[in-house]
Formats: structure tokens, sequence, C-alpha cells
């Protein structure tokens, strides 16, 4: 059709990855079709398909602002609807068991759950003209010419019990299924060479309550709490208001160490975290419902961008590249920013050709990659090497937190640096180099210090 590169581009999976990818594919193509195993339409609720929903999760601000870009006016929206917005410099965080400084950052952190954050964004990509969603049907396998060098379509089924085969013609196909993935399993039945895989096993289990607090004054103002696991304080947490006056908490073990599911158990968890901040917050709270678990044991990064032969017309995005330890709030800002560079590849005026794009998401995920994992190794009980400059950027990044326990522009600048949304470089510039240094000169050992140091608000 004209003014378009094909009629019909289907997406694989209908979270954020794929709804993301969707939303810049009906720029590029007369119709774009999301097929999803799970049933997505309706009111916001948790799924099968996202295992993590139940559990707190953090868009970071450059998957927010990306989200604005892509939706105008969706933070906005989200703010009119009654989800607690608030800086991400003035939330409650805390590491090594010490409470950073306050800062403002300019940073918009929304307070949604994963549910309603999934819902709006594909209510919106719903509206576009073009997208249409095919659920609860499961994906077979891919269609493709007779020398399998490009790939025609995809062969789904209903999921109901004999549900009918079909096959969906397209012009581009985008696997954004998740860590679930077939691709590399596809790629090995077509012929060609499964990718390498990076893998840093951290053993990280979520549990996860919602309560209704019995006061404002339990939480002082505050959006969250924060007492985030490091190998000197390895049990975490995170405390966030959310929509419906309700707060959210998980508490996150690692390497094993899985918070109780009974209620007895989880506050006593909470209670024995480095801080009392979260155990206070919720130990007269209401709780709304039971704790329920969700274990994550590996972050997986697949090397596509380095095979030799890839499949003409598919794409591969999302968690199905790199799936990244949910602690550090990567995932769904990861998947925007890939988003982003598909619609880079799309404006030059022909399908994307996959290995570049691949190679161009590689870049993208590299820096986050290189924080979670690099921070992951910090636990000496996870394998995986260890590299001078992975030991070398550990330790600064200590330095950083402990600093920011004294100096709020410590605290901004490592909060955007996090967010991503400035580079790296700017932890590293010769005045905050500086800073760093004279804010944790003379500090304790965060292994030796068990109480954190609350600055005042």
């Amino acid at each position: 059709m004209s003014g378009y590169l094909g009629d019909r581009a289907v997406v694989l999976g209908a979270g954020m990855a794929g709804l993301l990818t969707a939303r810049v594919l009906a720029d590029a193509y007369a119709q774009v079709l999301v097929v999803e195993r799970d049933r997505v339409s309706g009111p916001a609720a948790p799924r099968r398909g996202v295992p993590q929903g139940r559990h707190v999760h953090g868009l970071l601000a450059r998957g927010q602002q990306i989200l604005d870009e892509l939706f105008p006016g969706f933070t906005e929206e989200m703010t009119d609807a009654g989800v607690p917005t608030g800086d991400l410099g003035q939330l409650r965080w805390f590491f090594h068991g010490r409470r950073l400084q306050p800062a403002g950052t300019g940073l918009v952190c929304v307070s949604a759950t994963r549910p309603l954050l999934e819902h709006r964004v594909r209510e919106r990509v719903r509206a576009l003209p073009g997208v249409s969603f095919l659920e609860e049907h499961d994906i077979l396998d891919l269609v493709t010419t007779p020398d399998r060098g490009r790939v025609t379509g995809v062969r789904v089924r209903h999921r109901t019990e004999g549900g009918a085969e079909e096959v969906l013609e397209s012009d581009l196909v985008v696997d954004a299924t998740g860590r679930g993935s077939r691709t590399p399993v596809w790629l090995e039945q077509l012929g060609y060479s499964r990718p390498d895989e990076e893998r840093i096993k951290i053993d990280l289990t979520y549990t996860t309550r919602i309560y209704r607090l019995p006061g404002e004054e339990v939480l002082r103002g505050d959006l969250s709490i924060n007492p985030v696991s490091s190998p000197t304080h390895r049990r975490g947490a995170f405390l966030s208001r959310i929509e419906g006056d309700r707060c959210i908490v998980s508490l996150t073990g690692v390497l094993g160490d899985s918070p109780p599911t009974d209620p007895d158990g989880f506050l006593e968890f909470a209670r024995s975290l480095p801080v009392p901040d979260v155990y206070e917050a919720i130990r007269d709270a209401e709780p709304l419902t039971d704790p329920v678990s969700f274990h994550y044991p590996t972050s997986v990064r697949r090397r596509y961008e380095r095979l030799g032969r890839f499949p003409d017309r598919l794409l591969v995005t999302g968690d199905a590249v790199c799936s990244f330890n949910p602690v550090y709030g990567q995932g769904m800002t990861v998947a925007a920013l890939e988003a982003l560079t598909l619609r880079e590849h799309l404006r030059r005026g022909a399908h994307p050709s996959p290995l570049p794009f691949l190679k161009d998401v590689s870049g993208v995920i590299d820096v986050p990659w290189q924080t979670s994992a690099g921070s992951d190794l910090g636990f000496p009980e996870v394998e995986g090497p260890r590299s001078p400059a992975v030991r070398l950027a550990n330790a600064y990044v200590g330095l950083v937190h402990a600093a920011a326990a004294r100096d709020g522009a410590v605290t901004r600048t490592f909060m955007r640096v996090a967010g991503l949304v400035d580079p790296m470089g700017e932890l590293m510039r010769p005045r905050m180099l500086l800073r760093v240094l004279r804010g944790a000169w003379g500090l304790s050992s965060p292994g030796e210090e068990r109480q954190p140091r609350t600055a005042d608000v």
C-alpha cells in the first residue's frame, strides 16, 4: 500500500516489548497484528505470560520519557488516573544499608503496577489505525521461503481444545515473546546456528504482598522505600505506593534465600532487613493479598549479533534477546530503547535487515548488561568472569553509594545514570570524581555498618 513498507507485520508477544514494537511498526506497515497466548483484552490484571506481573515493577526514567514520546501525554494520563508520581531522586533509597541523600533529578517516577502500566500502553496501541490483536493463540513455528532464506509468516493455533492451525502471512515477523523465546530452536531447525548465550546465575526470589496503610504518616510523604540488596546486605525490598491508595511490597532474596510466603514469615523477613523502614511501614498495615513468590534463576543474553547468517524479515527484541535481573528495573526501558532503534531502521525506507538491527540492539544492551551483570558478580558465589574492569567498576560504584549518603549532588548524578538518561561517563567527570572520593572518605566499610545513615529530609 502507498506510503508503507509492506502490507502486514506480525509481532509475537503482547508484553511491553511487543506493544512498543507494534507502536513503531504501525507507522511503517498498513496492518500490524500482535499475537499473544494469553487473553489480554479487558481490565488490567496480572496474566500468566508475565510471571513477575504481581510484583514491584520499575520503569526507569528513560523508559518513561520514551513512553511520553511514543504516546504523547502518557504520564499526565497516568497521573490523572490516580497513579502516584514523584522525583526519582527523592525516593527513600538505601544501598549497603545507608540512606542516600535525597536530591531533585527532574526525572519522574510513575508508581504503577505492571498490569496497569501494560494495560494503559496496550489500549493506546490498540487505538492505532491498522493494529489488531490475536489473543489466546499458541505460536507453533515460522513459515519461510523454500530456500529458508526469508521468513514469510508464522503458524499459530487457537488454544482451545482442537483449535485449528492458521498461517499468518507477513512482510515482517518480530519475536517479542520474552525469555522463553523459541527463535534459537527455530534457527536450528532452519539450518542456522543458535546464538551464543551469556548467563549470570543469581537465583533471585521475589515475594510480594499488597497492603492498605493505616495512614499517610507511615510513609512520611515518600513514594517508596527501597533497601536494595547488595553483597554486604543481601536481603532487600521495594515498597511503593500504587494506585487505589495501596502499597505493594516485594521482598527480595538472592542465591537461594527465598522470602517466605506465609504471613508471619513474610513479616519476619521484612524485620530482618538492614533498615527497619519497611517493617515499620507494614507491621500494622491491612494485608489485601496473600504473599506470592516469583523465582528468577538466571540473567541471559543471547548474542544474535555475532551470527554470520540470519533469515531475512525476522527480528528479535526485548527479553527474547536479553533478560535482565529484574532488581535493576532495566527490562522495560531497554525494550523501549530497542523500539526506538527499530524506528530508526524503519525510517531508512526499507524492511529492516536483521543482522544490522541486532547489532544496534546489542549496542543498546551493552551498558545495562554491564551494570546488572557486573553488580551481580559482586556476590562472591555468583559464577562468571571478573575482569579487572568489572572489579574496578564495582569498587567505584561502592564509593558512589557511600558518597551519595552524604552528598545529594552525587545522588542526583547516580540516579540520572541509573535511570539510563545520562551516560555512565557523568559519574567519572573530574568534578564528580572529586565529590565521590571526598564523600566516601572516612566512612566505615559497608559490611561493618549494620545501621543506615539516615539523612534529614
